[in-house]
């Protein structure tokens, strides 16, 4: 039983892949590398979605400092586009905040 569940838990893990980095032939695309670099990696995303925040800034004020931070950071999240491409097997969805790549998933379909 408990070798069938790690075994359910590592085909799981294998599915989707949320990483700070992804190898592109012989480069890497890391967190932190502009939109640019993104292209000029994997080309034009075969499809693009704009994130929208569901805060309301009145929500926001009476938080405390370190609460708005944090609330802004995830508003900033939010609000990034995520830029899809298809790979071969696999689809790579890349998340764009401020220009900059902040987040990598690569799912193998």
């Amino acid at each position: 039983m408990r070798i069938c569940f790690i075994i359910a838990l590592f085909v799981f893990s294998a599915a989707v892949q949320a990483s700070s980095s992804l190898r592109v032939g012989n480069q890497v695309l890391s967190i932190g590398d502009s939109a640019v670099r993104v292209t000029e990696l994997l080309g034009k995303p075969s499809y693009k979605a704009h994130g929208h925040s569901s805060r309301s800034s009145s929500s926001r004020s009476s938080r405390s400092r370190r609460s708005r931070t944090t609330a802004n950071a995830t508003s900033k999240a939010a609000s990034g586009e995520k830029w899809q491409y298809r790979r071969g097997d696999h689809i790579t969805i890349v998340t764009m905040v401020d220009g900059k790549v902040s987040d990598i998933e690569d799912d193998r379909r």
